[in-house]
């Protein structure tokens, strides 16, 4: 046990390992050059002695900077000191990381002026913002405030007795003592602490990142950081441009972003950031470590340091236990820039410019949204962004086939014969229910015909295919231009690292003695026992997924039972016709379905939460992702069950009138003449748009009053003024944590409704303008929740939307097999062609609805189930009508399906077989046209990585030779200038650096030959060509 490995420490050992590795190598590399330079000394000696003048070494210890002597520096030359000093060893070959703390770290940078912690901005961003607050900084107004950790002291009640003051106090100890060791462990990482106290209750405790603290966990978490320009170079600005901005620029010139507020951000060449390689990056840029990258540091040192002495716990270790473990700490957050308030705040300045609802037609800021909450909120605004401006294609295309079916519905030769059938032959339809219900006219359902018209008609199956072909085309374009966007933000090639266990389950292993080592990390784990813990606990989570599963049809049940007795009692109490009983009926029952629908969803979350711990998943992403599934998959059958019933299953198996199909000695429900096309487009628009209203006001209304629960969580006793309450780190413990799944139900929510305009937009076509409508506003109240309302989020770096990717693709290829189903089985399409094509005297649709209605004897009634003498009106009915294609009474197959009803069902299946192949093969053609790199980020992507070695080889080369040729920079700056000015092939990249390396070669021979003029002597030459090549391909070497 005494052997077991720190996990904290495990991230030093490996970056010690590196250098060990890279030791020998980078030695006879400074030999090389110190042999070079001194066969060279006699041509280069002005040079040097000039550099020697601007150069300075530089001693970093806290904020202390101790300069060298001249004769110090006069021992090796500056290239060869900046050789030695760049690894961190001493002459004895000992780690200097290992060395007592009050040894100065040596650092030296050749070309600029030597820095120190006072040349960086204190202000997180920059020089725009200016002092923006001062308790954003420490109380020297000096040091910024990186991170915040909250504690409060326990104190016992009055009426406790002395027993509960005594455990009060235990648990008060154990929790200070965790607090020493953890902060203890802060402070020996270089971080730097100060504490505000309020009250006497609240503890503050204000992080601070000093330079070398950045400087060394930038390159142990391979950050991407910007490279130094060329003198001269012309910097670029990003030219990748989404696809579907470029085809709406014209029409949204005005709401384009002002660059006044937002200018464009240039793009900088970067490179993974190393100690040893420091003169390539630009370190005295502003803001060179900003607000994300501080942020996201500390919280990586702030989740691997332990806090417990007793190294045999491997798992003390961890902000998260420290919050989750008996309130050690009550938050831990990162601060907004400022007061909404302040002009001069970045906060500002998006709440005004971007969060308003003035400005819901104005692209979105992304790079500066990226910037201050960082890649995972950038990710998501910028797939909402992108799925808001699909949808406005899909919504126009919606509208036109909306409008088309208006023009259908006046001169639908259906409906006339449905509403002027007394004036031809009335069709006496067969009672609604058994008993109480009368017969009925086919006229009375007229209203409900000219609605099912609006839906039920050739346009709607235009539509369809081509939402098909929209989701296809939305899909592959959002992962065009999500490489775009992972381009632009420096995520390209971007992996997250080795996760470890999660607090929880370690919390939950802590009495199991069975270990195992895990096989990367090389540290002792609990071991879960199979049998006992795990194969349990899947088997409850299933068995409590389906019974939450049956707990939705149930409900549907109920709902259906409902429009049952519903409309029996409107038939027999009402003077409604039946078109509006139907109306009523369906309305009502959609409006408590919806209701049960959110009832259920609370319900469903934090029993989804509990059995995804139960499983003992071991890392975050692994419980995130089954968490995701859990929860959609029980959304997605509270939300769609009802839909599906009414789609598919709801008047297909009624029966005949002399024996129907029951269900608990119940009739099943039928659908109108035309199917059940009203009741489900009913059904989906209040589920929807009732869904998003109410989204809308509760994400409005919770906010406000969880901030105002947690103000009065802070008071603790009456303060004489309000300083205490203004200060920034107080302010932003009263907003709400946003936590790591803080995104979850924003992407559930789109998700969910991206189903309803793909699954079942047949029966919808302004579902895509509706949910168009709702994500404008969306968009906003987001940011302006997060801007005012949450704590600044988690810093994580993600490359994608990750799993809802998936989730997306499954619902569009859904979509392509439930809208073959609508359109064929559904709605009356597929009849009206069968009839037009075989059956029709004149190929039209004249006498379609006699044909599709059947006979029955109305003495063939069952016993107690024709309508009473009390309750019917017509006394000399002999027949009624019912719809579906069977043999009339006296026939030889009386009531038995006739050979239409076979054709008809054939013609069905094979118009699903057609609809969904001739759709896959659409959406393969769209895949295959649109890849998912465009040719020209695919190009800029080569053409990026050519320059930035280059940048390398110059950089490496100016080290060794410390000196460069001002007309070799003149013609490099042109040659970078021409190569990012045009937009070169892949060929023409290839020939252009071909021709660049022969110049290189051509010039490196006339500069040997110049010096041999000078030097008079053929071996120095060898040396020097011999040290070039060794430095260039130390540079490539370094940029793989």
């Amino acid at each position: 046990m005494d052997e077991r490995a720190n996990i904290g420490d495990w991230y030093f050992h490996e970056r010690n390992q590196h250098l060990n590795n890279n030791h020998g190598e980078e030695e006879e590399e400074a030999t090389n050059i110190k042999s070079t330079k001194s066969k060279t000394k006699d041509f280069l000696s002005n040079e040097i002695n000039e550099l020697h003048a601007m150069s300075k070494l530089s001693l970093y210890e806290g904020d202390d900077k101790v300069k060298l002597d001249d004769k110090a520096a006069e021992e090796d030359s500056p290239a060869e000191q900046s050789l030695r000093s760049s690894i961190r060893f001493d002459d004895e070959g000992n780690d200097i990381e290992s060395i007592a703390k009050d040894e100065p770290d040596v650092r030296m940078n050749v070309v600029h002026q030597p820095m120190n912690e006072s040349q960086y901005p204190k202000n997180p961003f920059g020089d725009r913002e200016g002092d923006v607050n001062s308790t954003l900084y420490f109380d020297d107004g000096e040091r910024s405030v990186d991170y915040v950790l909250v504690w409060k002291k326990l104190f016992p009640n009055n009426g406790d007795d002395e027993k509960e003051k005594d455990d009060i106090k235990r648990r008060e100890a154990s929790r200070a003592e965790r607090r020493e060791v953890f902060e203890e462990n802060l402070l020996n990482e270089g971080l730097e602490l100060e504490r505000y106290v309020l009250d006497d209750e609240i503890t503050f405790i204000k992080i601070h990142a000093p330079l070398e603290v950045l400087r060394r966990y930038a390159e142990i978490l391979k950050l991407r950081m910007p490279m130094k320009l060329i003198p001269g170079m012309t910097t670029f600005k990003s030219r990748t441009k989404s696809y579907y901005r470029t085809t709406l620029d014209f029409f949204m010139k005005k709401f384009v972003l002002d660059e006044k507020h937002f200018p464009p951000m240039s793009h900088r060449f970067t490179a993974i950031y190393a100690r040893d390689k420091e003169y390539l990056f630009d370190l005295e840029q502003p803001n060179f470590f900003n607000t994300w990258v501080r942020a996201r540091i500390v919280q990586f040192i702030l989740d691997r340091q332990r806090f417990s002495r007793n190294n045999a716990h491997d798992f003390s270790f961890g902000i998260d236990r420290l919050i989750s473990i008996d309130e050690t700490y009550i938050a831990a957050y990162a601060l907004h820039d400022g007061e909404i308030e302040n002009k001069e705040s970045r906060r500002h300045l998006l709440y005004s410019k971007w969060a308003s609802l003035k400005k819901i037609f104005h692209h979105q800021p992304l790079d500066y949204i990226k910037d201050y909450f960082g890649v995972k909120i950038g990710i998501y605004f910028a797939w909402l962004g992108f799925y808001t401006y699909m949808l406005i294609l899909a919504s126009i295309a919606g509208i036109i086939s909306f409008f088309f079916s208006i023009k259908w519905m006046k001169s639908n030769p259906i409906t006339q014969q449905i509403c002027m059938s007394n004036k031809t032959e009335p069709y006496m339809m067969c009672p609604l229910c058994d008993k109480l219900c009368d017969y009925w006219d086919l006229k009375e359902t007229c209203l409900q015909a000219e609605i099912t018209s609006l839906l039920d008609n050739p346009n709607t199956v235009f539509f369809a295919i081509f939402m098909s072909f929209w989701a296809a085309l939305f899909l592959e374009n959002w992962k065009r231009y999500s490489a775009e966007i992972t381009h632009r933000w420096d995520l390209t090639g971007f992996d997250v690292h080795e996760e470890h266990p999660r607090p929880q389950y370690l919390a939950r292993l802590k009495s199991i003695k069975r270990e195992k080592k895990d096989f990367v990390t090389n540290v002792v784990e609990p071991n879960v026992p199979f049998w006992r813990m795990k194969l349990p606990a899947t088997l409850l989570s299933v068995s409590v997924v389906l019974l939450l599963i049956a707990v939705a049809f149930a409900t549907v049940l109920g709902v259906v039972l409902y429009r049952m007795s519903m409309l029996a009692s409107l038939s027999i109490y009402s003077d409604f016709s039946t078109s509006v009983t139907i109306l009523f009926t369906t309305t009502t029952a959609a409006v408590i379905n919806l209701f049960l629908i959110v009832i259920l969803n609370y319900g469903y979350e934090s029993l989804a939460e509990w059995l995804t711990e139960l499983e003992l998943l071991r890392t975050q992403t692994e419980f995130d992702d089954s968490l995701t599934l859990k929860i959609y998959l029980l959304q997605f059958v509270n939300y769609y069950a009802s839909i599906f019933y009414i789609a598919f299953f709801k008047g297909k198996i009624i029966g005949t009138p002399k024996a129907y199909n029951r269900f608990f000695d119940f009739r099943q429900e039928e659908c109108g003449l035309g199917g059940c096309l009203m009741e489900l487009f009913i059904q989906l628009a209040i589920i929807m748009i009732g869904k998003q209203t109410m989204n809308c006001c509760v994400e409005m209304l919770w906010p406000v009053l969880m901030k105002y629960y947690n103000s009065l969580r802070l008071r603790t006793k009456k303060r004489d003024g309000s300083k205490e309450e203004n200060r920034r780190y107080v302010n932003d413990l009263k907003l709400i944590e946003f936590g790591s799944r803080g995104l979850f139900p924003e992407y559930l929510e789109m998700v969910l409704q991206y189903g309803f305009i793909t699954i079942f937009v047949t029966a919808f076509p302004l579902a895509p303008f509706f949910a168009l409508l709702n994500n404008i506003f969306e968009m906003r109240f987001d940011a302006k929740k997060l801007l005012l309302h949450y704590r600044r989020p988690i810093f994580a770096r993600v490359r994608s939307i990750g799993i809802w990717y998936r989730i997306l693709d499954c619902i569009s290829k859904l979509s392509v097999i439930t809208n073959a189903f609508i359109i064929a089985f559904t709605s009356d399409f597929i009849p009206r062609l069968v009839y037009m094509f075989y059956y029709s005297n004149d190929g039209t649709l004249n006498g379609y609805v006699d044909w599709t209605l059947a006979r029955f004897d109305t003495s063939e009634f069952k016993n107690g189930t024709a309508p009473l003498p009390s309750v019917t009106q017509y006394t000399n009915i002999t027949e009624c009508r019912y719809q579906d294609f069977r043999y009339p009474p006296n026939h030889p197959n009386e009531y038995e399906r006739t050979g239409v009803f076979w054709n008809v069902f054939a013609a069905r299946l094979i118009f699903v077989v057609l609809f969904e192949n001739a759709v896959a093969v659409v959406m393969l053609l769209v895949r295959w046209l649109i890849p998912d790199i465009s040719a020209e980020l695919r190009d800029q992507i080569r053409r990026e990585a050519y320059i930035t070695n280059e940048i390398i080889i110059k950089q490496e080369a100016l080290r060794a030779s410390e000196v460069v040729s001002a007309r070799s920079y003149i013609k490099s700056q042109n040659a970078w200038n021409k190569l990012l000015a045009n937009n070169l092939s892949g060929s023409q990249l290839d020939l252009f650096i071909h021709n660049q390396q022969e110049e290189r070669t051509r010039n490196r021979c006339k500069r040997n030959n110049r010096t041999g003029d000078f030097l008079h002597n053929e071996t120095i030459q060898n040396n020097i060509e011999i040290g070039d090549n060794n430095l260039s391909r130390k540079g490539e070497e370094t940029n793989v």
